[in-house]
């Protein structure tokens, strides 16, 4: 039986039962908490996180795909740790976030270089840890695939290719830039049923999310709790129609949530009460079925297609 490496070690693909395959622990500005440190309250931090993750698991999420990579501050010894006491099974990802132009260093420096260095996270270990990432991770937002995006697009392909991982993706739905993604990966080679379109859910566009079923991909329904963007009952009514249209096999459900994020004032998060890790299994799993979806096919979405996400291994 196949595996997949978690922050704590390879794990049965059996095993990864009830998956939200969109979240993060926490998410950082970087350049911020590399200069001024004492923002950072590791301890409390940890404290919180493993309190999170806790509840999680005990209303049923078995496994999260951590989407944190370089960018968002990412700190894998501390998902690590947070995996290890709360019992929550967390996947690790490489790649690069950015909407625009590129950190300095790969400037100058080709793609393959770049791909190489996601290879390393997956075959080696991230951050000169023995935590190895299973997922590659890219975002496309409204401006487009400017030079930088491009470019990482077309080097998450390639360490794709050369390691067999999966791919999930951030795009801004109402632009249609999943497509774009789609069409890059191909350009590389890339069999896109091995990839998931992220935040498919910002849109009620059946055409488009078609579209990007038609060409083979799995698209995630994964920013619950965002209100402001999309409110859950028109996220239920959309997965609805598409369960009643056959495509229960092609979405995975997240919240795109954290623990932690400094990105803006507490007082701002805290107008976001069902931005967390039990929306899902507490409030849209009973209005998916109040909607008329079976439980067949959220056991499908919750479970089936994230392990099917990660069982086709291999390079190619």
């Amino acid at each position: 039986m196949p595996t997949v490496n978690s922050v704590t070690g390879p794990i049965d693909i059996t095993a990864l039962g009830f998956t939200l395959m969109h979240e993060h622990v926490f998410v950082l500005t970087e350049s911020v908490m590399q200069n001024f440190p004492h923002l950072w309250e590791r301890e409390a931090r940890m404290k919180q996180a493993v309190a999170d993750l806790s509840d999680a698991k005990a209303h049923g999420v078995t496994t999260m795909v951590d989407l944190t990579v370089l960018g968002l501050g990412r700190d894998v010894a501390f998902v690590r740790d947070a995996a290890r006491a709360s019992g929550m099974q967390i996947i690790a990802a490489t790649g690069l976030y950015t909407y625009d132009e590129l950190p300095r260093y790969f400037e100058l420096r080709d793609i393959d270089h770049m791909a190489g260095l996601f290879v390393h996270d997956i075959e080696i270990g991230i951050q000169g840890t023995e935590v190895k990432a299973a997922i590659l991770k890219v975002a496309t937002d409204e401006q487009g695939v400017t030079k930088g995006v491009e470019k990482v697009l077309r080097a998450v392909a390639r360490a794709h290719r050369r390691t067999g991982v999966p791919i999930s993706t951030h795009t801004h739905a109402p632009t249609e830039r999943g497509l774009d993604q789609q069409r890059i990966f191909a350009e590389e080679g890339v069999d896109l049923r091995r990839v998931v379109i992220g935040h498919c859910g910002d849109t009620e566009d059946i055409a488009y999310l078609e579209k990007l079923i038609a060409a083979g991909s799995y698209i995630g329904m994964d920013r619950f709790g965002l209100h402001q963007i999309l409110p859950t009952e028109r996220r239920v009514a959309t997965i609805a129609k598409l369960c009643e249209r056959g495509h229960a096999g092609h979405i995975v459900l997240s919240h795109d949530t954290m623990c932690y994020i400094d990105w803006y004032p507490p007082e701002m998060r805290a107008a976001l009460p069902d931005y967390n890790y039990l929306h899902i299994p507490d409030v849209v799993i009973p209005a998916l079925r109040a909607a008329g979806v079976s439980d067949d096919q959220i056991h499908t979405m919750t479970t089936d297609n994230p392990r099917r996400v990660f069982e086709v291994q291999g390079a190619y």
